[in-house]
């Protein structure tokens, strides 16, 4: 019985994936090399450097990861990117101190900045209470969607850090 429910729920996931590939196909939507599933499910990369992004459409929402926040401690000040700066590939972004150090925050793809999460400015310590959800640094339109091929699915960032 559970089997017959989870097929049926993976298969309508799969017909309303294939009608979202249909209409981007119709609306004339250029998917620039990254999978409709992944636009649609807000899947993270992550980079070496811990930084990651998580991508929803045609936008990537950046910030550290756990393990960065973890090594870091108490983050105090955050120096985030301005609105509409174009970020390269491995540019830096911003800055965290801490009261342990200051480290800075590298773009994990290329793009401008559309959004600074400027929350950070009167409680920075969200980076560590929250860093996926409401600690997140800034997000920018991404240029080049390949570039996020170079970069670590969770389970990949998750066997690095044990490493």
């Amino acid at each position: 019985m559970a089997t017959a429910v989870i097929g049926r729920c993976i298969f309508g996931q799969l017909n309303k994936l294939q009608k979202c590939k249909t209409i981007a196909k119709v609306t004339n939507i250029q998917c620039r090399n990254i999978s409709i599933s992944q636009r649609l499910l807000g899947v993270k990369y992550f980079t070496e450097k811990h930084e990651w992004v998580e991508v929803n459409g045609e936008v990537g929402t950046i910030g550290i990861s756990e393990f960065a926040q973890d090594q870091l401690g108490e983050v105090v000040y955050v120096q985030l990117p301005e609105i509409d700066t174009e970020l390269e590939l491995g540019q830096e972004a911003g800055v965290l101190e801490s009261v342990k150090a200051a480290s800075e925050v590298y773009s994990p793809i290329s793009g401008v900045v559309t959004e600074a999460n400027t929350a950070l400015e009167d409680a920075p310590k969200l980076v560590n209470d929250s860093c996926y959800e409401k600690g997140w640094l800034y997000k920018m339109t991404i240029r080049e969607p390949s570039e996020l091929d170079h970069l670590m699915k969770e389970e990949d960032y998750l066997k690095f850090i044990k490493d």
